[in-house]
């Protein structure tokens, strides 16, 4: 008998469940509390539950999170897990540790078709979508791991990026329900302000989150003029520059924060130099009409041998970031964090596939390497 794995709903879809099993609708908010704030996944740990609903729910339910195939913990308190998705497909989530916040970096596909130039995944390909419950259960599974891990009962996790492997609008039917859950106060209670969508520039679909569930975006910019973003992020073709500025002003209509993040990989002589700078200025003046509406976040390129690219220096970097400042631009320098994991924005430690080989070997002897690394 087929069980549904209930990490798969928003509140919305568990309380159409527990009506289809002939339950009353406040049954799917105790339900959905026990699951994501509880980190609950066995029915009889939920005592409040009638023990008729406990029974059915046993016969016809579960809640089943990814299996974690590797686990990395940096020196700088990162920590990087790889879970397996199957038939040989893993994803990578990475929580980032700072003073005042605590980020999950999630996965959206196992990954990823628009195949940009400077990063790792796209030189992968694209395997599948990942489903909802595949996309919640990397944080259910975080948060209450970092619970336990570092003996607290408060919430570790304060914002979620959805810059991980994938393109998150491309898998736009899984993503807006599992976006719903991080922001349920019966969930994770997560602010709009702190769920962070990235986008390469799929524009429909981000006229479409603008109206299903709005919160904060950023999108992989990368280059200011069409010829070099599109050798850069091929689905520039499709969504040139200006089409993609006018979506990224419709969608400040309805943002959460009053600005959009561009997302800027400095590659060393590719898109780095002073006219490069110049051009970003005015493209941003031109759609802006002169108001400031974004904020660059300028990303030191983590190198592999399959880009044919290289890391801009800290003196180009620096110079970069002093042009866009002059203007009045705010902009910041992505700090690099887990490189002694490859766990840095744009890597992948080594192939997915041949490590998930190796996990599914080791599954078969029972056991699952959690590597921390000091």
């Amino acid at each position: 008998m087929t069980t549904t794995n209930l990490l798969n709903f928003d509140l919305q879809g568990l309380t159409a469940y527990c009506e289809s099993l002939g339950e009353k609708r406040f049954r799917a908010t105790q339900l959905y509390r026990w699951i994501h704030q509880r980190g609950a996944s066995d029915f009889d740990q939920m005592t409040d539950l009638a023990k008729s609903l406990r029974e059915k729910l046993k016969g016809q339910a579960q809640i089943v999170g990814l299996p974690v195939i590797t686990q990395h913990i940096s020196q700088d308190g990162t920590i990087k897990w790889l879970f397996d998705v199957g038939d040989g497909n893993a994803v990578e989530s990475v929580f980032i540790p700072e003073d005042d916040r605590g980020t999950l970096c999630v996965s959206s596909q196992a990954g990823c078709a628009v195949g940009c130039r400077f990063c790792s995944t796209g030189h992968q390909g694209f395997s599948r979508n990942l489903t909802t419950g595949e996309i919640l259960a990397q944080l259910w599974f975080a948060e209450h791991f970092l619970r336990k891990h570092l003996h607290t009962e408060e919430r570790i996790i304060t914002n979620v990026v959805m810059m991980g492997m994938g393109e998150p609008l491309q898998n736009y039917s899984a993503l807006v329900p599992a976006l719903r859950t991080m922001l349920d106060d019966h969930a994770y209670g997560l602010s709009r302000r702190r769920v962070t969508v990235s986008t390469s520039g799929v524009v429909p679909m981000m006229d479409r989150l603008s109206q299903d569930c709005a919160v904060a975006l950023a999108v992989s910019l990368h280059a200011p003029n069409d010829p070099l973003r599109e050798n850069l992020v091929p689905l520039n073709k499709k969504y040139p520059l200006d089409e993609l500025m006018q979506a990224c002003i419709r969608y400040l209509e309805f943002a959460p924060r009053d600005f959009i993040t561009f997302e800027y990989c400095m590659l060393d002589g590719v898109n780095d130099q002073p006219e490069h700078a110049q051009q970003l200025i005015e493209l941003i003046r031109k759609h802006g009409k002169g108001k400031p509406w974004c904020k660059l976040n300028l990303i030191p390129f983590n190198p592999f041998p399959a880009s044919g690219l290289l890391r801009s220096s800290n003196a180009a970097v620096a110079a970069f970031a002093k042009v866009l400042g002059d203007a009045g631009i705010v902009t910041t320098v992505r700090k690099t964090r887990g490189d002694d994991i490859d766990a840095a924005c744009g890597q992948l430690a080594g192939d997915v596939k041949d490590r998930t080989r190796a996990a599914e070997r080791m599954a078969k002897q029972r056991t699952i390497p959690l590597t921390p690394i000091s």
